[in-house]
């Protein structure tokens, strides 16, 4: 499927916090109505992703893209993936259009080096950028219990503009599978960016 106009183009980072899941059915959900999206994921995630699930990704940001695009029947153009310090992607730029930026899962040692600006990887400056040009940033942790520090650094976050949507999918809807539970997190995150979509249906619809 190719990038029409009216698609959207967005960022989406996979760092090292537990539940791969949630990024890997978002991934598929945007490529599936043909968003294009540039793909960033941290060391840390490569590992947890080999731990929680069947995706072997190689090492290399090439390469992981080949494999990707293979797996979900994809062109290069509708989906890049771009190395830990690739300055000259897009997302590292204000002046690309990149409609909005999620970070799923999103690591408390991401959601730290967001809250203070560090943009010491390609992860951390493409959030910034979100933020610095008022674009929808929408982190998605990962994490129990939280700390105070964890507390004030997405307080902070959220202050600045940034949506705060923890991985807690509700139960109303009686899950009979860990997929339906990830569905229901990942279609709230659709819903934030105006992207229609058919996973979980509204309350009282």
């Amino acid at each position: 499927m190719g990038v029409q106009e009216s698609n959207k183009t967005i960022s989406l980072a996979w760092s090292g916090a537990s539940g791969a899941q949630y990024g890997i059915r978002l991934l598929e959900c945007l490529l599936g109505a043909g968003h294009r999206v540039f793909l960033m994921l941290s060391k840390p995630a490569q590992i947890v992703i080999a731990e929680e699930t069947d995706l072997n990704l190689p090492g290399r940001s090439g390469e992981i893209a080949r494999v990707l695009h293979e797996k979900f029947s994809v062109s290069a153009d509708q989906l890049q993936v771009f190395g830990r310090e690739e300055w000259t992607a897009p997302v590292a730029s204000g002046s690309a259009k990149i409609d909005a930026m999620v970070i799923c899962p999103c690591s408390m040692a991401t959601v730290s080096a967001v809250a203070v600006g560090a943009s010491k990887t390609l992860i951390e400056r493409a959030a910034d950028v979100m933020l610095k040009e008022g674009r929808k940033l929408i982190l998605v942790p990962r994490e129990t219990p939280f700390s105070i520090i964890h507390l004030e650094n997405m307080l902070r976050l959220a202050r600045a503009g940034a949506i705060v949507l923890p991985a807690s999918p509700g139960f109303y809807e009686r899950p009979q599978s860990v997929d339906e539970l990830v569905d229901f997190v990942v279609a709230r995150i659709l819903d934030q960016l105006a992207i229609p979509q058919e996973l979980l249906a509204p309350w009282g619809g």
